[in-house]
C-alpha cells in the first residue's frame, strides 16, 4: 500500500479553452483525512459521493453523501471499524439502484504485510441502515481479490466484476463476475470470464440496452498488456476483443487501466498506454461496444494515466487523467472530446503529487458533470463541477 502523502494545489484555471469549459470547485461533507473518493449517479439525477475516512481509535469508515439540487445530505456510514485496503486504485463504491435499493462494495486487507485481499458487499433499503458485510466471492485463500466495478444487471441483481490472483502476482490473473442479490447482498452466481489478465489493473463496467460491457487490461504470454472488452448479451459472454493494438509490452503491472461510460448505445472508453509513448486515448461506440471508432489521443504531455470518463448527452465525452507538470509534479487534467477529436485544449482541475492526487473520478448526472480527487495538503477529498 502506498500512502497519499504528497501535497497538491487546487486550481480551476483553463488553458485557452475559451470561456465555456471550466472547473468550479465546491465543498463536500467528507471528513479530515478522507481518501479513496468515488462518484455514482442515482436514478433521480442526484450524485453520490463516497469516501473512506479515519474514525476513533485508528479505525476507518466507509461513508457517503448525496448531492441534490446543489445541496449535500448529511453523511451516512455504510461500514465502520473495517480493515479497508487503502490503496488509491481500490476505490469503494456506493450505488443507489432505486429509492429502496442501495448497494456498496469495497476491499479489505485484514493482515498488514499479507497479500490477502477480500471483496465485501453490503446493501440497504433506505441508504441509512446497512446489512452486515459479506464476502462477495467463494474463494477464501489468502490471495488478492479486488479491483471491483459494479452495475445493475437484472431485476434485483447486481454484477460485480473483479480480479482474482490465485497464484499471487507472479501467476495469472482471472477476470471474475459475481452476481449478488441486491436486497440481501448474498451471492447468486460466480463465473470466470478471462483466465489471463493484467493482475493489478482496475476493471470497468457499463450497462447498455444490449447488455453489460466490461473493459479491462488484458495479458498475453508475451506480456502484451492492451485493453480488451467483453459483452454480455442474450445470456452469453462474447470473446474478449482488443480495443486497439497498442502492443504495450511490460513485464510488470502498471495499476492503470480503462474507464467506461455509456448513454444508451453510445459508449466512451478511455485508457492509458505506455506504447509507443505514455498517453491517454479514447474511443467511441454507437452500438453498445460491439465496434469502436479509431482512437483519439487526449493527453497533452507525459501522461501518468489514471483515467476517468463521463459520456455527455450530445455524444461527446469528458475525459480526465493525471499528467506530468504543475508546481508539485502532476496535474489532474480534463478535456471535452468527440469521435472527431478534442473540442479544445485541456483544463487543469488540480495540481499535486502523482500519488497524492489519488485516482480521480468523473460522473455525469442530471445535476451536471462532477469530478473528485484527493488533496493531501488539506488531507481531504475535494470535488468540482465541470461546466461545459
Amino acid at each position: 500500500m502506498r500512502e497519499l502523502t504528497i501535497t497538491l494545489l487546487l486550481t480551476a484555471a483553463t488553458l485557452g479553452f475559451g470561456q465555456s469549459f471550466n472547473a468550479e470547485s465546491f465543498p463536500n461533507p467528507s471528513g479530515p483525512g478522507s481518501i479513496q473518493p468515488n462518484l455514482s449517479a442515482a436514478p433521480d439525477g442526484s450524485v453520490v459521493l463516497s469516501w473512506v475516512e479515519p474514525a476513533k481509535g485508528g479505525a476507518f469508515s466507509l461513508r457517503y453523501a448525496v448531492r441534490h439540487e446543489s445541496k449535500w445530505s448529511e453523511p451516512h456510514t455504510v461500514a465502520a471499524q473495517r480493515h479497508f485496503f487503502r490503496h488509491p486504485a481500490e476505490m469503494p463504491e456506493v450505488v443507489a439502484l432505486n429509492d429502496h435499493m442501495w448497494l456498496a462494495h469495497w476491499v479489505e486487507m485484514p493482515k498488514e504485510g499479507s497479500e490477502a485481499e477480500y471483496v465485501y458487499v453490503s446493501c440497504s433499503t433506505d441508504g441509512v441502515h446497512w446489512t452486515e458485510p459479506v464476502i462477495a466471492h467463494k474463494d477464501r485463500a489468502e490471495v488478492e481479490h479486488g479491483l471491483v466495478s459494479m452495475a445493475a444487471s437484472g431485476p434485483n441483481e447486481v454484477s460485480l466484476m473483479w480480479l482474482h490472483t490465485p497464484e499471487g502476482e507472479d501467476g495469472p490473473g482471472y477476470l471474475m463476475r459475481t452476481i449478488v442479490n441486491a436486497s440481501t447482498g448474498k451471492e447468486i452466481k460466480e463465473e470466470r470470464i478471462d483466465s489471463d489478465v493484467c493482475a493489478c489493473c482496475p476493471t470497468a463496467i457499463a450497462k447498455t440496452p444490449r447488455g453489460l460491457l466490461v473493459a479491462y487490461r488484458d495479458h498475453t504470454p508475451e506480456d502484451i498488456r492492451d485493453i480488451s472488452v467483453v459483452r454480455f448479451e442474450n445470456g452469453r459472454w462474447s470473446e474478449p476483443k482488443n480495443v486497439n493494438p497498442d502492443n504495450w509490452k511490460l513485464n510488470a503491472c502498471p495499476t492503470n487501466a480503462a474507464a467506461l461510460s455509456a448513454k444508451g448505445d453510445r459508449v466512451a472508453l478511455a485508457w492509458y498506454t505506455g506504447s509507443p509513448s505514455p498517453r491517454v486515448e479514447v474511443v467511441f461506440s454507437f452500438d453498445g461496444g460491439t465496434t469502436f471508432s479509431k482512437p483519439v489521443v487526449v493527453s497533452t504531455g507525459r501522461s501518468f494515466g489514471y483515467t476517468s470518463v463521463a459520456m455527455n448527452q450530445d455524444g461527446s465525452a469528458i475525459v480526465s487523467w493525471l499528467e506530468q507538470g504543475g508546481t508539485a509534479g502532476a496535474r489532474v487534467l480534463a478535456r471535452n472530446v468527440t469521435q472527431a477529436g478534442p473540442k479544445g485544449p485541456a483544463i487543469t482541475v488540480a495540481e499535486g503529487g502523482r500519488m497524492g492526487l489519488g485516482y480521480p473520478k468523473l460522473v455525469e448526472s442530471a445535476e451536471g458533470t462532477f469530478i473528485t480527487w484527493c488533496d493531501s495538503k488539506t488531507s481531504k477529498v475535494l470535488t468540482a463541477r465541470l461546466n461545459k
